[in-house]
């Protein structure tokens, strides 16, 4: 028990953050707009320091890769696999947000995100949404999309360098540790930052928000869990039919405990690696799924961000329906997935992400902060136990019928 609240206190402490806040907005009305600018700075704060971090832990981990890692085949099944579950999970929680759609809006707000709504995106908007013009703009959030693909490259370049390039890729692994440890200083400031700006927003747009926040968890719980049941049941019987059904859980009982009571798919590794060994998963595919899938593996993460957009869309009193912003939605919510996993609190680049492309306000990040915060436990149950699923996927599509989970073995 001591060890399960140890590993949630982060979430404890914002929560109670935001408990505070709404009880002070609730009771003292619109005199609490005088600690709106601790909100403000800390929001500033995650701003300013989230785009060195993105930078630095994408072209870090993309200059650290060793050729004789690449087991091709191996990693091409397992990309197809992660690529695909997390697109099916997306494409559920959009469906889930059309049948159970948000309908609070904050009015006042909304005029300042409605000037980039209502056309399609044309060339030069495209052109700008991938690329700048010059390198400074690349330090700014608006423009954080194309900095993404910036440090893409840089990653490559750095790989290709070889030898030569070892001194600047140690720059880039050092920078990555640094701006890690920024970020989590900076969220240590969470709850006071949160709470205030909660406060602000109970007292200026009424307590209806618990009305929204009660009805997002709602159908966030209810499609991670039928997520968790139903769609791991059919990925298993893609695996290995009945008997696939049967042994996924028979075994996936202690990664799921462990992921619940720590909040961490990476201390859910050991227990995944242990299972899908008794899944029957072979060695080879075990090793580099669980390891792999550990950071780059996020199907709840993958719901999480839809949720938050869907929040956020419909606080702002914009339409979450339309082709382009899906399109949007499903790339951003991919890449959030793969990025996220090397990056403490790494939703919260998810949140800024999106809130770039989508040209929101700075006052859509804590929405969408507070459904991640709240959404963790059971996006965190799906990252991990996910893994195990998919190895077994991969498994069958690397050895076909014969692999031992099968039951032909």
């Amino acid at each position: 028990m001591s060890n399960w609240i140890k590993n949630y206190t982060g979430i404890f402490w914002l929560i109670g953050g935001i408990i505070i806040g709404s009880i002070a907005g609730l009771i003292f009305g619109k005199s609490v707009e005088v600690v709106k600018p601790i909100g403000d700075i800390f929001l500033n704060l995650l701003f300013v320091a989230v785009i060195p971090l993105v930078f630095f832990c994408i072209a870090s981990a993309i200059a650290n890769i060793q050729s004789g890692q690449t087991l091709s085949r191996i990693l091409s099944i397992m990309s197809g696999v992660f690529l695909g579950t997390v697109i099916v999970a997306a494409l559920l929680t959009i469906v889930a947000m059309w049948l159970f759609p948000v309908h609070q809006q904050l009015a006042a707000a909304s005029a300042a995100a409605t000037q980039s709504t209502g056309k399609s995106l044309s060339g030069d908007q495209i052109t700008q949404l991938f690329t700048t013009g010059e390198f400074f703009q690349l330090l700014s959030r608006k423009n954080m999309l194309a900095m993404i693909i910036f440090a893409l490259l840089i990653g490559f370049g750095a790989l290709k360098a070889g030898e030569k390039g070892h001194v600047f890729v140690q720059f880039l692994d050092a920078g990555n540790e640094v701006f890690k440890q920024v970020f989590i200083l900076i969220m240590k400031l969470g709850p006071v930052g949160l709470g205030a700006y909660f406060a602000y927003q109970v007292a200026v747009f009424g307590p209806s928000l618990f009305g929204t926040y009660a009805h997002i968890m709602g159908v966030g719980y209810g499609v991670s869990l039928f997520y968790y049941v139903v769609f791991f049941s059919i990925y298993a019987f893609i695996a290995g039919g009945i008997k696939g059904i049967r042994t996924y859980w028979r075994n996936n009982i202690i990664p799921s405990a462990t992921a619940v009571g720590t909040c961490s798919s990476i201390a859910t590794i050991p227990a995944n690696l242990d299972a899908a060994k008794k899944m029957g998963v072979p060695d080879i595919i075990n090793s580099v799924t669980i390891s792999l899938g550990a950071t780059l593996h996020k199907d709840g993460s993958s719901i999480s961000s839809i949720l938050k957009m869907a929040v956020v869309f419909a606080l702002f009193g914009r339409s979450f329906n339309s082709p382009e912003v899906i399109l949007l939605a499903l790339g951003m919510t991919v890449l959030v997935s793969i990025v996220e996993g090397g990056i403490p609190n790494g939703g919260y680049v998810g949140e800024l992400l999106f809130i770039s492309v989508y040209g929101f306000p700075p006052e859509a990040l804590p929405p969408a902060i507070i459904v991640g915060t709240l959404i963790d436990p059971v996006a965190t149950l799906l990252n991990a136990t996910g893994d195990t699923v998919a190895a077994m996927m991969i498994a069958k599509f690397a050895d076909g019928k014969n692999w031992a989970g099968a039951g032909n073995k």
